[in-house]
């Protein structure tokens, strides 16, 4: 890996600030991966088709995040920087798309304004994730990925909560057979606001470095000018990178193809499994995906809670990243399988806890380690290609991965995708043993 010139230690609160747009972005996936399949089901879908009228979204971030990663290290403005603009593009679609998703009224619809959701919100992700890259020593990147997780958490946890929330001062929670209930439209119209917001806090308060080297970052911006020299870049990279990179594609590969699992098939495995309610338009049906959504509001403020944890400990001493995401991918595992034993509802606030201690893992070790193991001036566009390992699973996933799979092992039952979620997750963390470089596992 190349050397980067030494950066300065930030304080908290300057991590924080120009991680903070991170609680929008997850009020958007939150509810996207809490709720779309919700609204699916109330516009008539059966649930083996599920997954792939979620299929546009990870097509959408395959495509999506290497290119953006590829020009925003090609970008420098005096005022706005190099990942910002990004920032606020993708906050403009993302705030959109999200208000109008819940109006929709046919499949097709709902499936579209999935499909814009993700393509915005992917616009604005990585360029965070390479902002903490950009402007954090190595000593401080764990704790950098860490804070970011602890906004997600807080964003996760809110958000979910946001239906039951509704419903409890007052706003109906169940319309006419196929319309999207009240409670659902305005939790998404609030998620808007946030995510507009938070993204527009960090854009004001954080600047960012220059290039070391202007007149060579322009040199290199102009002899890489054009759409098929960006194209031949973005494959020069991916056929070129780092065997680290490589190695945490197989632990990603599995953790998403898990957390995929659980975004299509948490709502109709539980409201059946644990609250025998099926008929959509029904009130149980209903009560019972709201409190699917506070369930999976317990694993975001499990993992704001493990992120605190995690941020105070990486803050004082080194950690082994390889060991702690290991573990913590165990935890997860375990709490997906038990969803399937479990004989009181509120049992599953404890299989989140444990599902929420993978998800804070997830969202900070993996890029920790990516970061350390790859040049500095390409850090955007491999943190774009790196999400391929994110998107590819759920593609997988999408096209037959959940539905065959689920069946052949374990049972026609759909609470069987949890237990397909949990042994998913217990590879992911086995995946890890194939991660021997110290440089990336452990804080410089």
């Amino acid at each position: 890996m190349q050397e980067e010139k030494a950066k300065p230690k930030l304080s908290f609160w300057q991590i924080w600030n120009m991680s903070f747009g991170f609680l929008g972005i997850q009020f958007g996936f939150a509810l996207q991966g809490g709720f779309m399949s919700r609204i699916f089901q109330t516009l008539g879908a059966e649930k083996d088709t599920i997954p792939m009228l979620w299929i546009a979204a990870p097509l959408t971030g395959l495509l999506v995040q290497p290119i953006v990663g590829y020009i925003s290290d090609r970008t420098w403005h005096p005022k706005f920087g190099r990942r910002r603009p990004f920032f606020l593009f993708g906050a403009i679609l993302s705030t959109i798309a999200l208000f109008f998703a819940p109006y929709s009224s046919a499949l097709w619809m709902a499936a579209g304004s999935l499909w814009i959701l993700d393509a915005s919100i992917n616009i604005s992700m990585e360029p965070f994730r390479a902002l903490v890259a950009d402007k954090l020593p190595d000593s401080q990147r764990s704790f950098g990925f860490v804070v970011q997780t602890l906004i997600i958490g807080i964003g996760t946890w809110v958000a979910s909560n946001l239906p039951w929330f509704m419903t409890q001062i007052g706003i109906p929670n169940t319309a006419e057979p196929g319309v999207v209930p009240d409670s659902v439209k305005f939790a998404f119209a609030i998620g808007a606001l946030v995510l507009f917001s938070s993204i527009l806090y960090t854009i004001l308060t954080t600047d960012e470095y220059p290039p070391e080297d202007m007149d060579l970052f322009q040199k290199e911006k102009e002899e890489s000018k054009g759409f098929f020299n960006g194209v031949k870049e973005i494959f020069k990279n991916i056929a070129g990178m780092p065997e680290v990179m490589l190695k945490l594609g197989v632990v990603q590969f599995f953790s998403w193809f898990a957390f995929f699992t659980m975004w299509s098939f948490a709502t109709p495995a539980i409201t059946e499994h644990v609250f025998k309610a099926t008929d959509t338009s029904s009130l149980a049906y209903n009560n019972a995906a709201d409190s699917v959504g506070n369930y999976l509001g317990t694993y975001g403020l499990v993992s704001m809670i493990f992120a605190l944890i995690l941020a105070f400990v990486t803050s004082k001493v080194k950690i082994n990243r390889k060991l702690v995401h290991m573990l913590s991918l165990f935890a997860g595992g375990s709490g997906f399988i038990l969803i399937y034993f479990i004989s009181e509802p509120w049992m599953l606030h404890l299989c989140f806890a444990l599902v929420g201690i993978a998800w804070a893992s997830i969202l900070s070790m993996p890029y920790a380690m990516l970061s350390s193991s790859v040049n500095p001036k390409q850090m955007g566009v491999y943190m774009g290609i790196f999400n391929m390992f994110i998107v590819i699973p759920q593609i997988v996933a999408a096209v037959g991965g959940i539905n065959f799979t689920y069946k052949f092992l374990f049972g026609e039952e759909v609470i069987f995708t949890m237990v397909l979620a949990g042994t998913s997750l217990i590879l992911a963390g086995l995946a890890n043993l194939l991660i021997t470089n110290k440089q990336v596992t452990h804080d410089g």
